[in-house]
């Protein structure tokens, strides 16, 4: 068993317990817990889990409402319902909205394996069908915080920049709907945000993941085996046509120079410059950045 999967009760026992549980059983699965329905939520917002367990009652946001909000803005993610009130309308409501199934409190670590399993195998079924979020839908989902950003620097001169490049740091890219946005906002042309964006190297307008990876291709890099270490990216990562795995947890683009001839092979992940860099260690090299 392997995934990424997130605990949700109000109770710290339960949800120690279950990742006890299931850690002790499977080494492979990496496992988030959390006390707080609302802090859930932020973590559904900013991070791609394969499964969700969830209690139902609980204070702040109740388990319905996060059931919501996952399926509107991580539809492929599986959600498992666990409770101690044995209503059985909040089982139908539950089931239709769209769970892939629920624990009944007291439940043993047999049954909490078995069913989060399950949840995992048909959870990456769902993804393997589950379109591609388009640009509208990632702004759709964090409109709000769009808007923050645009209202906090709307009445200053000179602000173009700086609210390009926080939209950025929320979205990872910056579409054209996201720049008519923008230009909306601040009261400027499109056309002077686009010519912003398409200046800047930092400004990107396709999708990056997490963390992007750079592979000098120059004639220093390419003579140190830039091209195994390119197809062993490859390899390793399974990109999109988009150069972006599907969690997108890693983009990578190929460039023509980092400014780092002498230490060639040179690969540069995030804003971390790498040297004589090999092919063979590209493995442990993307363990920094899980």
């Amino acid at each position: 068993m392997e995934g990424k999967i997130l605990i949700v009760d109000d109770d710290r026992i339960i949800v120690e317990s279950c990742k006890r549980v299931l850690q002790d059983v499977d080494k492979g699965v990496e496992i988030t817990v959390t006390t707080s329905s609302v802090v859930a939520a932020d973590l559904i917002t900013n991070n791609e889990y394969d499964v969700v367990v969830t209690d139902i009652m609980m204070p702040e946001l109740d388990g319905f409402d996060l059931i919501k909000k996952i399926k509107e803005i991580r539809p492929a993610t599986g959600i498992v319902v666990m409770t101690g009130y044995s209503n059985q309308q909040n089982m139908q409501d539950a089931i239709q909205m769209g769970i892939i199934d629920y624990l009944p409190k007291p439940f043993t670590p047999t049954v909490l394996y078995s069913t989060v399993s399950k949840a995992l195998e048909v959870a990456r079924k769902l993804k393997a069908f589950a379109p591609e979020p388009t640009a509208e839908d990632e702004t759709k989902a964090k409109s709000d915080e769009i808007k923050a950003i645009i209202n906090k620097y709307k009445n200053t001169p000179g602000s173009l920049i700086t609210v390009l490049a926080q939209t950025q740091g929320l979205i990872g890219y910056l579409p054209p709907s996201l720049q008519r946005l923008i230009a909306k906002g601040l009261k400027l042309p499109v056309s002077e945000v686009h010519s912003v964006v398409s200046f800047y190297p930092y400004f990107t307008m396709k999708i990056r993941g997490k963390h992007n990876i750079k592979v000098c291709v120059g004639a220093a890099c390419y003579a140190k085996r830039a091209n195994e270490i390119l197809a062993k990216l490859k390899d390793t990562l399974n990109f999109n046509e988009d150069n972006v795995t599907q969690d997108r947890l890693y983009s990578y683009e190929e460039v023509r120079c980092l400014g780092a001839c002498g230490f060639a092979a040179v690969v540069e992940i995030d804003n971390d410059t790498h040297g004589a860099v090999e092919p063979e260690g590209i493995s442990t090299l993307l363990k920094k950045y899980n």
